[in-house]
Formats: structure tokens, sequence, C-alpha cells
């Protein structure tokens, strides 16, 4: 999850943590930047097409990819969307696009939405409709299960971590006051951390529960979580007032009924929606 783990701690770096991701097309008149002087027609759209188009990447697991590598396009993010789409009376439909052309393509009106861990920030909420979020995640410190004096950030000071040298977890380990070991992953960092080469590693939380959740005898643990958090959510094009309304509706309901907690458990094992 190396780009959501990017995202995530530019608002740590920045302001102690962030993430992020944006989408959409379908839908009515509406361009670039502001609603179109016919009004708004984005959910009218959707629904007179009977189907509102995502955006996923399709290769992002456990948001977005194909069971099996070839199998039915599943993931968190995807069951989440296909949930807001029955909510909303449509079908749901993918479009899987790479993620450095996901908001040209969003822009170009080729799908509605993006359902990719889009983080929330200021940038893209100036620039997006961005739904209520979705998925809530923080960073934090792996250990080994019997390792006792890493409890804190602060304790990090003189350990050894592994970091990709081109994610801002590596900022944050060495501000932290930590010798990086670099990686090129999460895999060899925990192959790294088990071996006892290190004895940390940092990344995002969501990253940690997804390894854990398919690794339940992993002999790692969650030695220390940041303060803040960072939040994920649908995006649509500017002046998409009405389809944003009623995804934002949809998703209250989804977390009402327990559907974003059942979602959760089967890809994180706890609850990540709130």
């Amino acid at each position: 999850m190396k780009r959501r783990s990017l995202g995530l701690v530019g608002i740590l770096a920045a302001a102690t943590l962030a993430l992020a991701a944006c989408g959409g097309t379908g839908g009515g008149s509406e361009s670039g930047g502001s609603a179109p002087s016919g009004g708004d027609t984005s959910l009218s759209s959707v629904k007179s097409a009977g189907e509102i188009v995502f955006a996923t990447e399709g290769t992002y697991k456990p948001f977005s990819y194909h069971e099996g590598g070839a199998g039915e396009l599943t993931g968190y993010d995807v069951e989440v969307a296909r949930a807001v789409a029955d909510k909303l009376g449509v079908k749901a439909k993918f479009e899987e696009t790479q993620w450095d052309s996901i908001f040209a393509g969003l822009e170009a009106k080729r799908f509605d939405a993006v359902a990719n861990q889009v983080t929330v920030n200021p940038t893209r909420q100036e620039k997006y409709e961005l739904s209520t979020p979705y998925t809530v995640s923080q960073g934090v410190i792996v250990t080994q299960d019997g390792t006792t004096d890493i409890t804190s950030f602060a304790d990090l000071k003189g350990k050894t971590t592994a970091q990709s040298l081109s994610s801002n977890w590596y900022t944050l380990a060495k501000d932290s006051g930590a010798n990086v070991e670099a990686v090129e992953g999460w895999a060899q960092s925990v192959s790294l951390l088990k071996d006892g080469r290190v004895d940390a590693i940092v990344n995002d939380k969501l990253t940690f529960l997804d390894y854990q959740h398919t690794n339940p005898k992993s002999g790692l643990k969650i030695a220390a979580t940041t303060k803040d958090s960072s939040e994920s959510a649908f995006a649509f094009r500017k002046g998409s007032t009405a389809l944003t309304d009623a995804v934002d509706s949809a998703l209250k309901d989804l977390a009402a009924d327990g559907t974003l907690a059942k979602l959760s458990e089967k890809y994180f094992g706890e609850d990540v929606s709130k």
C-alpha cells in the first residue's frame, strides 16, 4: 500500500499525517470547475443511465484487485462502491485505470467517481467533490511481539527501521531519530524485521492490518500509533453536488446497517470505516 503510505504521512510530515487520491465520470453537463448553466445533472444522469461508473486501479490489493490475479474484480473499495450503487438503485460499473491517469479521466468525464482510496486533503477538497470518508487510518510502528522498548515514536531514536526511501514513512522514521535500512517495499521490510535485522517498521495501519489478516500468526504487533488520522473518500468532479449528496446518504445508511463494519472486518479484521 505504498500509495496510501505516502499520502498518510504527508499529513504527518506537514501537520503530522496525510494521504491522497480522487476521480469520477458520467454524469451530465458539469465540467471541470463549476456546475454548468443548465444545472447539476450528476445524479439524474446516473439514474437515467441506470449505472454509476467508478474508476479504480484493479491492482491495488486489498482495495481493488482481481481474485487470484485473473478472477472477478473485488476488494474493499469495490464492495463499498457496489453497496453504494445498490442504495442509489443503480448498477456499479468499473473502469480500470492506472493511477497516474485516473484524475485526468475523471475530468474528461470517462467516469462518475473514483473508488481507489482517495485521501481527503485541502487540495482535493478544493478541486473535487469528496464524499463522506469511508476509511480511516493512522501511521503505526510495527515490531516483533516480544519487543518491549518501543512503545512510542520517541522510542525510535537510535533504533533501526526498514523503510522505502521514496516513501514519506522514511521521513517520519528519520524525524523520530531512527536509523533507516532501505527496502523496496513492505514484504522486504517484514522479512528484515522477522530476521531481527531491524527493530521496527513505520507504515500505514491498513498495510499492517491487511498483512495480519492473512498472516494471523506473524509474530508482529502494532507498538505505537500516530495521534492524527487520514481519511479516504469517493471523489467526484467539482459541481457534482447532487451525486455526492446521494452517495453521502448511501454511506450513512451503510454505516447504520453495519455494512461498512462488515466489509471492514472481511478485509482488515477490524472496523476501519470510522
